[in-house]
């Protein structure tokens, strides 16, 4: 079999390849952004702190005081 330019052993063209993955790590990259963008818009620390304090004081509240 005689080798052609940019095809493996098995056929495969490797510039299609390479463009595949191109685009698969391009739209990899969008989902992170968005995916980070979303949480970072609605989560309010501050509210998660409280809540966490207020949590913290429950479980003291239950448990007598003591440190578990």
């Amino acid at each position: 079999m005689a080798k052609q330019p940019n095809k493996t052993s098995s056929g495969t063209n490797v510039q299609h390849v390479k463009q595949q993955n191109a685009q698969s790590a391009q739209g990899q990259g969008q989902a992170q952004q968005q995916f980070g963008t979303e949480f970072a818009s609605e989560t309010n620390a501050q509210e998660v702190r409280k809540q966490n304090q207020q949590s913290a004081a429950r479980k003291a509240k239950n448990s007598g005081g003591q440190q578990q």
